[in-house]
């Protein structure tokens, strides 16, 4: 077992005691800021995992894995302003209607390869995004209030910051616990062996566009299931969580924290927005900051953080 192996599961390690535990600092502290911001990181780190599934592990470079959060958040909302409250309905409509909608997505974009990829699931986003935008029943642009969480018969209250935010991070170890058992099995093999030689999986006998499509729609109901405790967690549901200014955060969060590495997008999405929190608080023009340095990152730390943490142990 290598030092670099040992100080990419230290990391590992040390986050995830670190977030088992924050609750217990806030409480300590006095800091219920902490708790509200990791709650919210938490659920895009989940967004994240799943967009590194086909991202990092499949190759296939979605630019419009966002929607996926505006359906599974629209789902709740529009459920609960029709009366129906409960989220063993809500939950599972939303990852439903998540998977439906990557299947369409995906039967149609992995016909294609790079950019035409790119453009495809990026105009589907869109078309997701206008669509919401445009129901003026639900909101419409302004978005849709959600004035109930969901119910699930008194088994876990989720308008409790604690509770909620457990479940939030059960969903994100669960996701990367699905992930790591995805990558692992023969399945999980194929999907990197196409991402490394299409041409030569497929001499093989493995059938690349079924392989792709399964995969893709298990990310995109994963990021439903986290567009399902966005909402929960917000109270709120807009079409801006489907536009792909989002998509790109999601992207930029699984390449920062280091694409096909498990806890790489977590570390990504802490390190994206705490980043962005702290420099908002220092000025409105935060961006011109955080852009030059997510470029810095990106051109000398390849692999991102966790590449930068097996290079050091290397050393």
């Amino acid at each position: 077992m290598s030092f670099a192996f040992n100080a990419r599961n230290a990391a590992a390690a040390l986050l995830v005691a670190g977030l088992l535990l924050l609750p217990l600092y806030s409480s300590l502290s006095g800091n219920v800021f902490v708790l509200t911001l990791f709650t919210r990181i938490v659920i895009f780190a989940l967004a994240a995992v799943s967009l590194n599934l086909i991202m990092g592990y499949g190759g296939m470079m979605s630019f419009g894995h966002a929607a996926y959060l505006g359906i599974g958040g629209y789902a709740v909302g529009i459920l609960a302003f029709e009366g129906i409250g409960s989220g063993f309905i809500q939950w599972p409509v939303a990852l439903l209607a998540s998977a439906l909608y990557a299947l369409v997505i995906g039967a149609l974009s992995l016909r294609t390869r790079g950019v035409y990829f790119i453009m495809i699931t990026l105009a589907f986003a869109q078309m997701a995004y206008y669509v919401a935008s445009s129901l003026a029943r639900y909101g419409g642009d302004d978005g849709l209030t959600i004035y109930k969480r969901s119910n699930f018969a008194g088994l876990i209250n989720l308008s409790s910051r604690v509770p909620f935010y457990y479940l939030c991070l059960a969903c994100l170890f669960g996701g990367i616990y699905l992930i790591w058992r995805i990558v692992n099995s023969r399945f999980g093999l194929v999907v990197q062996g196409l991402r490394s030689n299409e041409a030569r999986m497929q001499a093989i006998g493995f059938p690349a566009t079924r392989y792709r499509l399964v995969c893709f729609v298990i990310a995109g109901t994963m990021c439903g299931l986290a567009g399902a405790l966005l909402a929960n967690n917000t109270d709120f549901v807009s079409p801006a969580a489907m536009y792909w200014t989002r998509s790109g955060d999601l992207m930029v969060m699984v390449i920062l924290g280091g694409m096909g590495t498990l806890f790489g997008p977590v570390i990504g999405a802490i390190a994206y927005l705490v980043l962005e929190d702290v420099l908002s608080r220092c000025t409105e023009y935060w961006a011109l900051i955080m852009g030059p340095l997510l470029l810095l990152i990106v051109l000398f730390g390849r692999g991102g953080i966790m590449g930068l943490l097996g290079r050091r142990g290397d050393g």
